[in-house]
């Protein structure tokens, strides 16, 4: 077995670098699936956090930085010593810190003066449309100004990126709309760990900052060593011939286009909360900025605009995060002191719990839920029914000459109707199901700090709820971290720093970067759950805060109040509130300036657009670079490279926003699915190509077609439409685990048949030596 770690004339490192990362990798299992597995047994409390919890939000991740610091400072102490200082480059170095401390400032009397203007009567219209604008408009012009047809600079940035800068580049381009928009409402609706056998909360954290421990002790720094373009370049190289090449290529189009849909839609989702225009235009004026930066400049204008767009997210994070933790504790740094609130929330979900009102709502919605499966038993006489009463009141309406609004909505109504049985019992599964799972006390959702649902101590049912919760945890956060370790548009981005040493210490800048907003959501979630649960309920209907009403216009499946007691008084299982609404209503939930609610659009539309840039960018190349490149190594081949690559990415992005606009699932499970892809796609043939010698073409081919294809078929089975259209009744899972975590059949079933097939077959040339 190779060891990429030393070069051929050097011994004495080898084994010291090689068993000092194993000593991390065994930190990071313990830190992760140690600590998870037995978090049901960690709920003592120290200092106000259950133990547990602090652990999963706050503690693992303090590990992870540690163990990617530490092995990057180890591994380049010899690379250091060795390597001659370069002048010029420390000239460039300098000119980059100069312009970006002047961004900074410019930025900053930019969100001065919009407060100015705020204060002194401009329209939040007004201030929304100049924050969606000059945002837009300043990522397009680094798009310009960083044009260029040069194939190692549209590719990989000329590989001269000083490594803190591609750390915010890498974490801006990491922090999708999934990050900003999404989590902290996935943490606020699913607590610890999901509801029922569902995985969520805290899996996020701990999955998408554990996977860069595996991204820097196993693959980053082998990959830069071989100066590649691509990840499929990768293949391509170290197995030979062209099937390798082929499928790593398909793969990567595969799961980055499932990846960009989810962010295209949250750059539609917030372009028309800013400006007021429809959903689907919100995604053709979003998609703009993507396009001039990531057509015109490739990598070295994306890696600069990603590096503005970070300056953007964190601060539209950090600053309603601070202010709403200084208004309830009194103390701005949110992430250390949120969880004061913990018991109290706790004790506010034990009130909701036993109140007599909302208790009359999961009635209510239990009702609701049998008289839908009551007409599911017979779908055609009881569609046939309604349609009859709904014509009979229009006529009772007219007859008594009610008003003409009454008249309306109610012929409104008959026009909703479905249209024929199947259309019918689709709607009413449906609605039976959702209000099966709202007549629930907190409306469904898990206590905060309960580790996972069900009991190991209780019923036999309670047992068996509890192991298969635990078990879609870890292997949902296997999925995640697996997965952050063969999503091609992240590994790309290491192809552009000067050396393999900075390539390591852009990792750890990275994690840095990423750990600052992924230690303030589980924060943003508790806060915003004790403004909703101890202000907001309670509330009368009319007194309401007018950004409901304004967020409901935008998508209803963001956030929802229905009078379902009829008593006028919101009760928490009243509200109904989607994973996207948490962060980008925050600053309206808080109480802050609209200003505040600007920067945060503008910082999910910078999640969004950093990541879309990336993604595009990996796509385009991959059809053109890897899959319809005939090898010309001229110049003018490069060029020709170079502009199939930009008119790719045209068209992927267009078919991208063509789907995004049908709003085909939730941003969080889009991306997930998209780890789940590139963990069994790309990493078992990349960790034993770089660390195997013995592994083959043919072994690496039938690993990533078995655990691509067996991934892909877990989802598609699984799917609800799928399983109604087949006839299959009855759950398909495979030891309860849910479709998003397939990848974890597909990792585990490529390794096996890459290493079986490798063992059996003669390897046809000398492999590269990474």
């Amino acid at each position: 077995m190779m060891n990429p770690d030393v070069p051929l004339n050097q011994s004495q490192p080898l084994v010291s670098v090689s068993s000092l990362r194993g000593w991390l990798l065994f930190c990071w299992f313990v830190a992760s699936f140690g600590i998870v597995f037995f978090a049901h047994d960690l709920q003592q409390v120290v200092a106000g956090w259950p133990l547990a919890y602090w652990f999963a939000a706050q503690g693992s991740v303090f590990v992870f930085i540690l163990i990617v610091a530490l092995f990057a400072w180890f591994a380049n102490r010899n690379e250091r010593a060795s390597a001659a200082p370069d002048a010029a480059y420390a000239r460039y170095a300098m000119r980059i810190h100069k312009r970006f401390a002047l961004f900074l400032v410019v930025f900053l009397l930019f969100l001065g003066a919009l407060t100015l203007a705020e204060q002194s009567g401009l329209r939040r219209i007004w201030v929304g449309a100049i924050f969606l604008f000059a945002t837009v408009f300043f990522y397009a012009l680094v798009g310009i100004f960083g044009r260029t047809s040069k194939a190692s600079e549209y590719y990989v940035a000329g590989r001269r990126i000083p490594a803190m800068y591609n750390g915010m580049a890498v974490a801006a381009d990491w922090m999708s709309a999934a990050s900003f928009i999404s989590m902290a409402g996935g943490l606020y609706l699913q607590g610890f760990s999901g509801s029922g056998s569902q995985p969520g909360g805290l899996v996020y954290v701990l999955g998408w900052t554990g996977g860069f421990c595996l991204l820097a002790l196993l693959v980053a720094p082998h990959l830069r060593k071989m100066n590649l373009y691509t990840v499929p370049d990768f293949f391509g190289v170290r197995y030979g011939g062209r099937w390798p090449r082929i499928i790593a290529a398909w793969s990567a189009v595969l799961c980055s286009f499932t990846y960009v849909v989810a962010q295209i839609y949250g750059v539609g989702l917030i372009t028309s909360r800013l400006t007021g225009v429809q959903f689907e235009i919100g995604i053709l004026l979003g998609l703009g900025g993507v396009l001039v930066c990531s057509f015109l400049g490739g990598m070295r204008a994306v890696t600069w605009t990603q590096v503005t767009q970070y300056v953007v997210l964190i601060l539209a994070f950090l600053i309603p995060v601070s202010w709403l933790a200084y208004k309830q504790l009194g103390n701005p740094l949110a992430p250390f002191v949120y969880g004061q609130q913990l018991s109290k929330i706790a004790e506010l979900e034990r009130k909701l719990t036993d109140s007599a009102p909302e208790k009359d709502v999961i009635y209510e919605y239990a009702r609701r839920s049998t008289d839908y499966a009551r007409k599911l038993e017979n779908v055609a006489e009881s569609l046939e029914l309604e349609i009859k009463t709904r014509k009979t009141e229009i006529l009772r309406l007219s007859e008594t000459h009610a008003e003409e609004s009454v008249i309306v909505a109610a012929r409104r109504e008959l026009a909703a109707m479905p249209r024929d049985e199947e259309a019918a019992r689709e709607r009413w599964t449906r609605a039976m199901v959702e209000n099966m799972e709202r007549a629930q006390p907190l409306g469904g959702m898990p206590a905060h700090t309960r580790p996972f649902a069900g009991d190991p101590g209780g019923s036999e049912n309670d047992q068996q709820l509890f192991n298969a919760s635990r078990r879609n945890f870890l292997a949902l956060m296997f999925c995640l971290m697996i997965g952050t370790a063969g999503l091609p548009h992240l590994l790309t981005r290491f192809y552009t720093t000067r050396s393999v040493a900075d390539t390591r210490n852009s990792v750890t800048w990275s994690l840095f970067f990423i750990a600052l907003l992924y230690l303030a959501a589980p924060a943003l979630a508790v806060l915003v759950k004790f403004e909703i649960m101890g202000h907001l309920v309670g509330q009368r209907f009319e007194e309401l805060p007018v950004w409901i009403a304004q967020w409901a216009k935008v998508d209803p499946a963001l956030i929802s109040v229905s009078d379902i007691n009829g008593d006028h008084i919101l009760q928490f299982a009243e509200l109904k509130l989607g994973a996207d609404i948490v962060m980008l209503a925050t600053p309206e939930i808080g109480g802050l300036p609209y200003v505040v609610s600007g920067l945060v659009a503008a910082g999910g539309l910078a999640a969004a657009l950093s990541t879309a840039d990336g993604l595009l960018l990996t796509i385009g190349n991959a059809l053109a670079h890897d899959l319809f490149y005939q090898g010309e190594n001229d110049r003018a081949g490069a060029v020709r490279r170079v502009m199939l690559s930009k008119f790719a990415l045209l068209l992927v992005a267009l078919l991208a926003a063509y789907v995004a606009a049908q709003r085909p699932a939730d941003i969080l499970f889009l991306v997930s699915a998209s780890f789940s892809l590139a963990g069994a796609a790309f990493v078992p043939a990349m960790i034993l190509g770089i660390f195997w010698k013995r592994a083959t073409r043919q072994g690496a081919i039938s690993g990533m077609l078995v655990g691509l294809s067996l991934t892909l078929y877990y989802m598609v089975i699984n799917a609800p439409v799928v399983r109604s259209v087949l006839g299959l009744w009855g759950p398909g899972l495979w030891f309860d685990i849910e479709p998003v975590s397939a990848g974890v059949f597909g990792v585990s079933a490529g390794l096996i048949v890459t290493v079986v097939v490798s063992l059996l077959t003669p390897t046809s040339r000398a492999p590269h030596t990474v």
